[in-house]
């Protein structure tokens, strides 16, 4: 099959040519959009990442160049009309599971950095500032953690945070109670808004989950809290947010993803200036940490999203599915 890559990065190259034996594969870096299409012309498949368009207008023009298979190299869909790729017999296949504990360790990296403030730590030390003062956090042993979505990845992280001991409250509408760790509690989602110490988000995107973190949740949210996101940008209102962290309604937030990332995320914008105010305003805050989309960025889950979307490519050469395909 000949597939034409679009967002790519040398990890990306790195992996997918090495583990590669049946396919013709071409890299591009720039973004899958309505302009952007055209390269793909005389290819089998596409193969996009999370901040790629491909909306029915966008399907509609890989459609008529005879682009028959969208291969996603990511567990996350909201930016593919699956529906409107159905009514054109294009396949459409992703990667649900890959390395859970990259995505949960980071989380974890990112909890524990902004509690102890390593961050700011690290460049008090490299400007030869051994001040401590202001670095003041909180032990997480004995701290309520509310998890919630609690799949792979968030039954990864309460793995891993109930060897801190405390409580682990999870809540998921898709989960039976006998599916729940002894360690972890099922509970309903005003619970763990009220009681949590940490929430953290490991939910999918869709129409029951957008702002799932609004102004309504943040106001039941303590004061001492933090929300930690590694799921989708879209999670958190991100305007709502911005009140809650100006009015000291929350204690910090830490994220991977950023609901207006699109534009920002994945490129090197040292020298430019980002138009986007609202996320500008976000990283003013001495509370706020941010990465740029990087908690899926291991060996072992590279390793793994690239032999999964290889094998989603024979599959669709085949004509077969499995439950990768949408």
């Amino acid at each position: 099959m000949k597939i034409f890559f679009y967002s790519t990065k040398k990890y990306d190259k790195e992996y997918f040519s090495k583990l590669n034996s049946n396919h013709q594969l071409t890299f591009g870096n720039y973004s899958l959009n309505q302009e952007t299409f055209i390269f793909a012309k005389g290819y089998d498949a596409v193969c996009i990442f999370v901040n790629d368009v491909c909306d029915a207008n966008v399907l509609d023009k890989l459609n008529d160049i005879g682009v028959k298979n969208v291969l996603l190299r990511c567990a996350g869909f909201n930016n593919v009309d699956v529906a409107h790729a159905k009514s054109l017999g294009i396949k459409v296949a992703r990667v649900p599971a890959y390395s859970p504990f990259s995505v949960a360790e980071h989380t974890l990296a990112l909890l524990l950095c902004l509690n102890r403030k390593i961050h700011k730590a690290y460049n008090r030390v490299k400007e030869s500032n051994f001040n401590i003062e202001g670095l003041e956090g909180f032990d997480i042993h004995q701290k309520t953690i509310g998890i919630i979505g609690f799949g792979n990845i968030g039954k990864a992280f309460g793995q891993i945070m109930s060897g801190f001991g405390g409580e682990i409250l999870v809540y998921d509408p898709f989960i039976n109670k006998k599916d729940i760790p002894i360690y972890a509690k099922l509970v309903d989602l005003n619970t763990i808004f009220k009681k949590a110490d940490v929430i953290s988000l490991h939910c999918p995107l869709n129409d029951d989950t957008k702002y799932i973190i609004d102004q309504k949740a943040l106001s039941l949210i303590k004061p001492s809290a933090f929300i930690i996101n590694t799921s989708r940008g879209a999670l958190i209102d991100t305007q709502a947010i911005i009140k809650a962290l100006k009015s000291k309604s929350i204690a910090g937030l830490a994220i991977d993803v950023y609901e207006y990332e699109k534009d920002i995320f994945f490129r090197d914008m040292s020298g430019e200036i980002i138009n986007d105010d609202i996320f500008e305003r976000l990283l003013t805050f001495p509370n706020v940490l941010v990465t740029a989309h990087q908690a899926f960025l291991t060996k072992e889950a590279l390793e793994e999203i690239a032999n999964t979307t290889l094998n989603n490519a024979v599959l669709m050469e085949k004509s077969k599915i499995n439950l990768n395909f949408l």
